[in-house]
């Protein structure tokens, strides 16, 4: 997860930028004044990839020095407010993030009254430009309101409001005027997907070229040898084999009875692909930033898709172990093994101490994005050895229920999910909180109104603190970005991990229906489908299709039971697409993503621990530059792709 999921991953997180990620707060006031007049063939394309983005670090070098001349007192995300006031009496400027549900004004200054009629006083600020805001202009001497002003300000812009009368009457106008065009923060977004767009088109049209009929007999009689005979027929196929339309050459060798499903792996590389991504920053843009409290963002997608096809996995290991002979007993055993290896790998990297001595124990953090997934792996997979088959070719299919097979012959593991769930509502909506409501969802702070400061996340706070200890919770979550919280609030707590074994066992259902339907790739998309829709509604009616008025929100800080159902409903989809493109059609083999599918622990355990070290990390000319965040941030998650192919080739995989 990004770096509101974990307390500090890295080597030395001491020497780590800890900017407040508080650019929506905007309440720096600068200066007070009297106004005056202003595979084979895919190793060379992966290393392509890799000069390429290196390349552009120079540019946006240059690009960032040119802007810090222009606007050398601007910062990320942010832009210069000026406010200048006309009228004989003090202003209070607060202002208020449209992503704020029900929140108080916070004060960004006072602005003094005109010295003389026709001379009016400004004070400067610093507003942030991630989110729309409103600005609440009020009269020191009465506290009254005198105008608000939705705005949205542009990165590095200059901006002027004036407040005055209008003509000579006491109605007060207030006007928002641009002084400095802003400039275009998304731009480096499009850049980089046009360059690797058009890799990814030149890798299947060179692909496609390599695999004619002609370009392979022109190998052949130039070389005439027996070695090349064999590479061109390992590498790009048999003469009458039919072309693949992308990257054809990194197909595994053909398989057993048992063939791996090369989608689940390439959805699994998408997953983590994007985390390693969000977790080294995403640019710092904010929608590859958690989001504060209700809503998605891009980096709220991929943890819970990562759980799910962590279940679909369960699902078809298990049947083949089981298949193989393997017994419950000894699949138990290696169950819990693995569980408990990957719980404390979990541990050693979100408590890195490597630049502050020795690690102590009195505020070590216990939960985590490993040790949720250790935990539910251990009861999925447990579930899953309950009432696992081995063999599913002798189970009749002529009986009127027969459709219902893949869920009705489990249906003690499902009984076992209602109950969690069950558990789970009572938890959350019966469980006394201290000072705060019953079945209270907020954030506490600044929200609803600033009533329930120290509720934030309710009784699944309250549960962690009471388990675990609040010095072993996440300390700095991201409700503080908008919400401007002080409470201890840890996403991977105890309370949501129920949640996430909902996930992860409706992953473990789209295995089942992999193993039920094999080959019946119609009866395979139509359940996937089908479950998706059916997610898909169970989350509009509990989020009354909206961000902050349902029963209950969607919520990642909570893993509520609406954010997995819609996050379920997104997997299927997902998986569909990607289950049709690549192992029904056959139209994309699923690189590059597949690669880093394939060693997924590796690459995340390598992500987090080398974080800080070259060339995932470096000092930048303009760390204020989104062009640069961004560049860093592309070459390192596609260094770690790298290494994942470089070890792919090299039958290289981590497994726990």
């Amino acid at each position: 997860m990004s770096k509101q999921g974990r307390i500090g991953s890295g080597i030395c997180y001491g020497k780590r930028e800890t900017k407040k990620e508080s650019s929506d707060f905007g309440v720096k006031r600068l200066r007070q004044k009297v106004m005056t007049k202003p595979e084979k063939y895919m190793f060379p394309f992966a290393a392509l990839a890799l000069v390429v983005a290196v390349c552009v670090v120079p540019l946006a070098a240059e690009i960032s020095n040119v802007t810090s001349t222009r606007h050398i007192a601007h910062r990320m995300d942010e832009a210069i407010l000026t406010v200048s006031n006309e009228l004989d009496i003090e202003l209070v400027v607060s202002w208020m993030s449209e992503r704020c549900y029900q929140c108080l004004y916070q004060q960004l200054g006072v602005v003094p009254a005109g010295p003389s009629p026709g001379q009016p006083s400004s004070v400067d600020f610093v507003v942030g430009t991630q989110h729309g805001i409103t600005l609440q202009l009020n009269s020191t001497t009465v506290n009254l309101e005198l105008c608000t002003v939705p705005f949205h300000f542009g990165e590095h812009g200059n901006y002027s409001l004036w407040v005055k009368h209008l003509d000579a009457s006491s109605v007060v106008n207030c006007s928002v005027v641009t002084g400095a065009d802003p400039v275009n923060s998304y731009i480096p977004i499009l850049v980089a997907f046009l360059i690797f767009a058009g890799l990814a088109l030149a890798s299947a049209i060179g692909t496609t070229i390599l695999g004619l009929d002609v370009v392979r007999g022109f190998f052949y009689r130039i070389s005439g040898s027996m070695e090349t005979e064999r590479l061109i027929n390992s590498e790009l196929g048999s003469p009458d084999r039919t072309v693949s339309l992308i990257a054809d050459n990194i197909l595994p060798p053909p398989s057993s009875p048992s063939k791996r499903l090369r989608s689940l792996d390439t959805f699994r590389g998408i997953s983590l692909v994007i985390m390693v991504f969000v977790n080294y920053g995403g640019g710092r843009y904010w929608f590859f930033r958690h989001e504060s409290w209700n809503g998605l963002t891009v980096a709220d997608l991929v943890f819970p898709w990562f759980v799910f096809i962590m279940g679909t996995s369960i699902a078809l290991s298990t049947h083949s172990m089981l298949r193989a002979g393997s017994t419950r007993c000894s699949l138990l055993r290696k169950v819990v093994w693995r569980s408990m290896q990957l719980f404390i790998i979990g541990v050693f990297i979100i408590n890195p101490n490597y630049c502050h001595g020795p690690l102590s124990w009195d505020n070590l953090r216990i939960p985590g994005v490993l040790q949720r997934l250790a935990f539910s792996y251990l009861v999925v997979a447990c579930l899953d050895l309950l009432v696992a088959r081995g063999r599913l070719d002798i189970l009749t299919t002529d009986a009127w229920w027969s459709p219902g097979l893949d869920i009705l012959l489990y249906w003690p593991a499902w009984l076992c999910v209602l109950i969690l769930e069950i558990i789970w509502l009572c938890l959350t909506f019966l469980l006394p909180v201290p000072d705060c409501p019953t079945g209270y969802l907020g954030p506490g702070g600044i929200g609803d109104m600033g009533l329930y400061a120290n509720c934030t996340g309710g009784a699944a706070s309250l549960i962690d603190r009471w388990l675990l200890g609040e010095s072993h919770i996440y300390q700095t979550p991201s409700s503080r970005v908008i919400y401007a919280t002080h409470m201890p609030h840890d996403p991977e707590g105890v309370l949501g991990s129920i949640n996430s074994i909902l996930m992860a066992f409706l992953g473990l259902q789209a295995g089942k229906i992999i193993l039920h339907y094999r080959d019946l790739h119609t009866s395979i998309i139509s359940r996937f489908l089908i479950w998706g829709l059916l997610l898909g509604a169970i989350s509009a009616a509990l989020t009354k299709c909206s961000t902050d008025h349902g029963f209950i929100p969607v919520n990642k800080n909570l893993w509520s039971l609406s954010y997995v159902t819609t996050l379920a409903c997104f997997a299927n989809v997902l998986l569909v697409l990607v289950y049709f493109t690549v192992d029904v059609k056959k139209w994309w083999s699923g690189a590059p993503f597949y690669y880093p599918g394939m060693n997924s622990i590796l690459v995340y355990v390598g992500h987090e621990v080398f974080e800080e070290y070259f060339p995932f990390r470096w000092r930048m000319s303009n760390s204020q530059s989104h062009t640069e965040h961004l560049t860093q941030n592309l070459v390192a998650t596609s260094c770690w792709v790298f290494i994942a192919y470089v070890l792919y080739r090299k039958k290289i995989f981590w497994k726990i």
